[in-house]
């Protein structure tokens, strides 16, 4: 079992989760339960799935839970792109929201190849 509050990736997420739900505070109250609710889960879902794969006894099933956090940011990257073209998000925020998660994906993938480089 790995201690996920070690990861500077999880670190990251917790962060940016944060931020997410700063910026979906500004959208409509109307999107409460739509847009918003599915972001912030998503959000939300990234960091959450690096623990549980921590929790996990085998390489394999930690891949597994790693790649289901990054589908999660990809999902998210794809929800911010909706709000930022309903204009929900403005340019500048969008640029500074994807520029963060990308980094994010990255740090994801690189465990994951080290993960499986140990299988």
């Amino acid at each position: 079992m790995r201690n996920f509050r070690d990861l500077e990736v999880w670190q990251s997420a917790v962060l940016f989760v944060k931020r997410i739900y700063t910026i979906t505070g500004t959208f409509p109250s109307e999107e409460k339960f739509g847009l918003v609710s599915q972001i912030n889960r998503c959000a939300v879902s990234i960091p959450s799935n690096i623990a549980e794969g921590c929790s996990r006894s085998s390489q394999k099933d930690f891949s597994r839970f790693l790649q289901i956090s990054l589908g999660s940011a990809f999902e998210l990257e794809t929800q911010i792109e909706i709000a930022k073209e309903i204009g929900f998000v403005d340019r500048i925020s969008y640029m500074e929201i994807i520029d963060e998660l990308n980094v994010i994906q990255k740090r994801i993938q690189s465990l994951k190849k080290y993960v499986d480089s140990q299988v």
